[in-house]
């Protein structure tokens, strides 16, 4: 296996005195789709967000690497620069921005515009309702094409290891099997992914390896093609006997 990506060591997150994520540990491998499943309220998103150092006031102990480099400390932009972008829960776009200037927004760490503009007509052609959309402000859009938008817009930093949270959230079924058909597609490119998921049979399907969380612990781990016929997870989270 190639060499870890993220390692994350004794992830400890404390709102108060609420222990939301209680000493965890796992890794991501340069290539790997990895999932991250559980019900509401395990810890997911917090984990993420620890990750990229984005949560609100709250303790965070343990340690965060990232291409062997430790991530605390560092800015959002400075976590684009390094080629880490968060597709994040409720998708985050620029609302009073159109769909062009998201994308333009996308690419703020690189300067050659001809791949730029080369790399949106390319997301285009993967979410022809963007392009369709291209001067429509962002907020008008529908959940489903906020969704296209803000992956879109983080693919557009070229990124090395492509955080994504929740992204079937709200969606119809139609569109959720757009976003995963896309998520497929740029991990067959290359691109290293980590999803956090409550669909978990779709994130299943597509991942290589996952982690169950419950409580704020990890209780499960391995190959997702086992995952999917464990009778414990297909009890508990594929809403089978």
């Amino acid at each position: 296996m190639a060499n870890n990506i993220l390692k994350v060591a004794g992830l400890r997150v404390a709102y108060g005195g609420i222990q939301a994520v209680k000493g965890i540990d796992f890794e991501v491998n340069q290539g790997e789709l990895i999932t991250l499943i559980g019900a509401n309220g395990a810890g997911k998103t917090t984990t993420l967000k620890a990750i990229t150092g984005t949560l609100p006031d709250c303790r965070v102990e343990g340690h965060v690497d990232y291409a062997g480099q430790a991530l605390k400390g560092l800015r959002s932009f400075e976590l684009v620069e390094r080629g880490l972008a968060m597709v994040p829960e409720g998708r985050g776009v620029f609302t009073r921005m159109s769909i062009h200037e998201n994308l333009l927004m996308g690419a703020f760490t690189r300067n050659e515009k001809a791949e730029i503009a080369a790399d949106i007509e390319r997301w285009f052609s993967v979410f022809p309702r963007l392009k369709e959309r291209a001067a429509q402000m962002a907020g008008t859009l529908s959940g489903g094409e906020q969704q296209m938008l803000a992956m879109a817009r983080a693919l557009m930093s070229h990124p090395k290891l492509l955080l994504l949270d929740e992204p079937s959230m709200g969606l119809a079924p139609i569109m959720v099997e757009k976003i995963f058909e896309v998520i497929r597609d740029v991990s067959a490119q290359g691109v290293t992914i980590l999803l956090v998921e409550q669909n978990a049979r779709l994130a299943l399907q597509a991942a290589d390896r996952a982690y169950v969380m419950e409580s704020g612990l990890i209780t499960m781990a391995g190959e997702a093609e086992t995952m999917l016929h464990d009778p414990r997870v297909r009890q508990a989270y594929l809403g089978e006997s």
